[in-house]
């Protein structure tokens, strides 16, 4: 299996990531193959480290970090903006939540004239909204649009405070010491949107009891009418807005019968926390992450090394596992190219976010070192290369 696979690989028309390779500026990242990588910067409560590995042909993670003015206003607040958006069938929404959802959170911070979990869910819900105007707009030439959404993990530092939002399955992790002990513990801060969560499906049938199928077993996994695993998300109109499940979406998105509510939701899971000074630092990551580490296991490689390339380092671990779980080496993991790749592992996106205690206590009117920086990938001309159409039985 492994050695046809391998000679298929050799032999498919699509460039060798190799050519991809250039350094870049470290300002703005560097590209390695299809990793992308900040090994180390600042933002104003202290370090960071940010990477992204691509598997799909195109590149459907998005990603920020945001450091500096939270809202239009001079007078701030002031803080560390976090943003992980896993897509799906496609990048258009990631890519429209990386160019909105900080700017409406902005706009909301300065009518309010502060952070606030109020501030945040009307981000979400504005971002939403224009996404539906943008499938509304675009469904007459492209309606496969409407079949297009994202996960959305959002992380505020602000003031002493960590503002954690969430829609699907993207996770954020507290590093935590434990003084008597000196361990470093992971603490899960988000809450996961995913029909293979027990309770996630009795929310979900509890809010359409007259629907008997409204999650289903496929392939022995738990999906949403059979279609999709997450419950909430941005975009995904055709499963919000029953106009968009007919013709001429493609029959795998339409459903049998009409629905009059929506199926998925776009209310995010909101939590608050107060920084402690035991709080070292947190992983923000899409769920490619997670499905090869433990939550323990990805606080440890941070706690164990140096902080300078710790996402890229849990981003190797995770390439590690996941050739590991095909028997194969990591080394030829690496030699398979886009698209090919998704049959290994999913896009992953990690941003470790560290925690200065002295800066975190500030006021939330400390201006600090400003930053903007959005996770990398290749991105390629549409229609520059031949489509490579994998063996069947490597079908998912």
């Amino acid at each position: 299996m492994l050695s046809g696979l391998m000679n298929f690989l050799r032999a498919c028309w699509w460039p060798s990531s190799e050519r991809y390779v250039h350094t870049g500026s470290d300002a703005s990242g560097r590209q390695d193959g299809l990793l992308w990588y900040k090994d180390s910067g600042q933002h104003v409560n202290g370090e960071f480290s940010m990477a992204v590995v691509q598997a799909n042909n195109l590149l459907e993670d998005q990603s920020q970090i945001e450091s500096g003015p939270l809202s239009t206003l001079e007078s701030g607040p002031y803080g560390t903006f976090v943003g992980v958006y896993d897509g799906h069938g496609g990048p258009e929404t990631s890519r429209y939540i990386n160019d909105h959802l900080f700017y409406h959170l902005k706009r909301f911070a300065a009518e309010n004239q502060s952070m606030s979990a109020d501030v945040i869910r009307k981000a979400y819900q504005a971002t939403e909204e224009g996404f539906h105007s943008l499938v509304t707009k675009q469904w007459p030439m492209k309606p496969q649009i409407a079949a297009v959404g994202s996960c959305c993990l959002v992380g505020v530092i602000c003031g002493g405070t960590l503002y954690v939002a969430n829609l699907g399955d993207s996770r954020v992790v507290l590093g935590r010491l434990v003084k008597a002990t000196g361990e470093v513990l992971a603490v899960q801060l988000s809450a996961e949107h995913n029909a293979g969560i027990e309770s996630v499906r009795q929310e979900l049938q509890s809010l359409h009891p007259d629907d008997s199928h409204i999650v289903a077993l496929k392939h022995n996994v738990w999906r949403v009418k059979g279609l999709i695993q997450i419950t909430r998300s941005i975009g995904d109109v055709y499963l919000k807005k029953a106009e968009f499940n007919r013709e001429p979406l493609f029959a795998k998105f339409r459903l049998r019968e009409p629905f009059k509510r929506p199926i998925l939701s776009a209310e995010p899971s909101i939590s608050v926390h107060a920084l402690q000074p035991h709080d070292q630092f947190l992983i923000f990551a899409s769920d490619g992450l997670w499905e090869h580490l433990s939550n323990q296991e990805a606080v440890d490689i941070v706690q164990n090394n140096p902080r300078n390339g710790s996402a890229r380092r849990l981003v190797k671990a995770a390439l590690q596992e996941a050739a590991k779980k095909r028997e194969m080496r990591y080394s030829d993991l690496k030699k398979i190219d886009r698209g090919v790749r998704r049959h290994f592992h999913d896009d992953i996106t990690v941003i470790v976010v560290f925690l200065d205690s002295n800066l975190v206590s500030k006021a939330s009117s400390c201006k600090g070192p400003a930053l903007s920086l959005r996770g990398g990938g290749i991105n390629l001309p549409a229609n520059s290369l031949a489509p490579c159409t994998p063996p069947a039985e490597l079908g998912t």
